[in-house]
C-alpha cells in the first residue's frame, strides 16, 4: 500500500482515484477545484480530502493529476499552493491530462529541481475506460521513476508502457488523435454512403468489421451512429482541445497533417450544429444536416 494523492476528480479522475483506493487497496488524499465533489468522493470510497493541491502533495509517495489543460497543471503544480510547493524527495507526479510535450518537460524540470519525479501519462479509453479501470496509459520520463509508478497506475488500466523521456507520453497520445480522427471520419462517411445507397447498416458492418476495415471505433460506435444517437463517449470540445494541441505540435516538428486538420475544422462544424458535448462519433452528423 502506497500513501497516494489525486489532483482533478472530473468524469476521468473520480474513477480513477476509486480504483487506486478500492483496487490498489492505497491511502488516498483527493483534491478538486470544486470542494463538494472531494467530499462526495470521500464518502463515496473513503479516504481524506485536502484544501490545496500543496496540501494534498505533503507526505505522499505519488501524486497523480487529471486536470483540464495546460495552465491547469501549472496551476495545481507550479502555481500558488500547487503540489510542488511541498512534494517530497522521491515523489513521484504521475500526471494523467492530456496536455502538451513541452509543458510535461517543463515540469519535469521542476521536480527534478526538487529531487522528486515527474511522469507524463495521458489516458486513452474515454470516460467508460475510466469507470471500467481499463485505460490505456502511454508515459513519459525516467525508467527507474516508472518502474516504481506502474504497478500502482496498473489500479485503472489494461495497458502501461514507457515511451521515452519526459514528453514522450504526450507526444504518443497525439498520435493516438491523429489516428481516431481519421478512422471516425471515414467511419462517419461509411455510414452516410451506405444509406444513400439504401444498404441495410447493421448488415454492411456486420461483413466489413471482419475484414480490414474493422476497428474499435466501428465495433464500438456504428450502432449509436447509425441510430444518430451522440451521448456515449469523448466529447468534441474534448477532440478539439486535444487536436489544437497535435496541430501546434505540428507546426514545431515539421509533421504534415492535412487530414488531422480537415477533421478538426469538420469537428468546428460540430460545435457550429450545437454538439460540443456530443462524442466524437458526431461527425456523422454534419453529413447528415
Amino acid at each position: 500500500m502506497a500513501k497516494v494523492a489525486f489532483i482533478g476528480l472530473g468524469v476521468m479522475g473520480y474513477p480513477m482515484a476509486g480504483h487506486l483506493k478500492v483496487r490498489g487497496g492505497h491511502e488516498l488524499t483527493v483534491y478538486n477545484r470544486t470542494a463538494a465533489k472531494a467530499e462526495q468522493w470521500a464518502a463515496e470510497f473513503g479516504g481524506r480530502t485536502a484544501a490545496t493541491p500543496a496540501e494534498a502533495a505533503k507526505g505522499q509517495d505519488f501524486v497523480f493529476a487529471c486536470v483540464g489543460n495546460d495552465d491547469d497543471l501549472r496551476s495545481v503544480t507550479i502555481g500558488k499552493g500547487g503540489a510542488f510547493e511541498t512534494i517530497g524527495p522521491d515523489t513521484v507526479f504521475v500526471d494523467n491530462t492530456t496536455a502538451s510535450a513541452e509543458v510535461a518537460r517543463e515540469l519535469y524540470a521542476a521536480a527534478r529541481s526538487r529531487n522528486a519525479h515527474f511522469i507524463d501519462a495521458p489516458v486513452s479509453g474515454g470516460q467508460a475506460g475510466a469507470q471500467n479501470g481499463v485505460l490505456t496509459v502511454m508515459c513519459g520520463g525516467d525508467a527507474e521513476a516508472f518502474d516504481r509508478a506502474k504497478p500502482v497506475i496498473d489500479a485503472y488500466a489494461r495497458m502501461v508502457g514507457l515511451m521515452g523521456s519526459a514528453g514522450a507520453g504526450q507526444l504518443t497520445k497525439m498520435i493516438n488523435q491523429i489516428c481516431i480522427a481519421g478512422l471516425v471520419q471515414g467511419l462517419a462517411e461509411g455510414i452516410h454512403f451506405g444509406k444513400r445507397a439504401g444498404l441495410d447498416i447493421e448488415k454492411v458492418i456486420e461483413v466489413i468489421s471482419k475484414g480490414a476495415a474493422g476497428s474499435w471505433q466501428m465495433e464500438n460506435r456504428y450502432k449509436t451512429m447509425n441510430a444518430g444517437k451522440y451521448d456515449f463517449g469523448f466529447a468534441v470540445d474534448w477532440m478539439r482541445k486535444d487536436l489544437d494541441i497535435v496541430l501546434a505540435e505540428a507546426r514545431r516538428n515539421g509533421a504534415k497533417l492535412p487530414v488531422t486538420a480537415l477533421v478538426d475544422q469538420f469537428y468546428a462544424d460540430v460545435q457550429a450544429l450545437g454538439g460540443n458535448r456530443w462524442d466524437t462519433s458526431s461527425l456523422l452528423a454534419r453529413l447528415e444536416k
